[in-house]
């Protein structure tokens, strides 16, 4: 088994909460998606932080392409590794 994780960037909290609901049904995922907030450099305002969503994908089966239109639901894109 690899470990293979994907992060979704989304704009806000919002954005990040609502899609964290709907990707475990969309993908069947094992686990839960894990929000993380990410800072822009040298902001301590939550106003200015962008959400990462971070998918373990063990199996390698979650289809990149298909996680960036996802995230692009919510104005988010897909982090290259």
């Amino acid at each position: 088994m690899s470990d293979v994780r994907h992060v979704l960037v989304l704009p806000d909290r919002d954005a990040a909460q609502e899609a964290a609901e709907v990707i475990g049904e969309r993908f069947a995922l094992d686990e839960e998606p894990r929000l993380v907030r990410d800072a822009l450099a040298g902001e301590d305002d939550a106003e200015d932080a962008q959400w990462l969503l971070v998918l373990r994908d063990g199996d390698g089966r979650l289809d990149p392409a298909e996680l960036d239109a996802f995230a692009g639901e919510w104005d988010g894109w897909r982090e290259e590794p």
